[in-house]
């Protein structure tokens, strides 16, 4: 039984929805702000996995529906939940939202999960903004966790 919790970021992105959508769906692109390896673009039934190599960390991520330049909704994590990704155009650009849920965790695990997914989440946002934007890798996730 999954609790209804959910988890929810977002961003203005100062570039067009067609950019920013690519961004995600494109791991050329996505390198440069969250994982560091992806064994392919997301399409529709496909499942991809991504690697963050300096943590020694993969994950499978099944696409469950992708609506170009509106929405990637996906399943993926250990135990795996479903994450979305909204994108809507704005007057200044794109809106990105972010939505975790299904989780399987309950009381302080379940707050752990959701404060780990806030955060990871924001970080991404944050460094997709600064890439799209600034054309700069901001090495956020990389320097998250650093190891020494």
């Amino acid at each position: 039984m999954s609790s209804n919790a959910y988890v929810e970021a977002q961003m203005l992105i100062r570039k067009p929805v067609e950019d920013v959508f690519e961004a995600f769906i494109n791991p050329e692109l996505t390198t440069h702000f969250w994982f560091t390896k992806s064994t392919g673009k997301l399409e529709e039934g496909k499942t991809i996995i991504w690697e963050w190599e300096m943590y020694g960390v993969k994950s499978e991520v099944k696409v469950l529906q992708i609506i170009p330049n509106q929405l990637i909704r996906t399943e993926w994590g250990e135990p795996s939940t479903n994450v979305d990704y909204e994108f809507k155009t704005m007057e200044k650009g794109t809106l990105v939202i972010i939505k975790s849920y299904g989780f399987s965790q309950t009381g302080e695990d379940l707050l752990k999960v959701i404060n780990d997914n806030t955060g990871g989440f924001t970080t991404v946002l944050d460094g997709c903004k600064a890439y799209l934007e600034h054309g700069i890798n901001l090495r956020l996730i990389e320097d998250k966790f650093p190891s020494k």
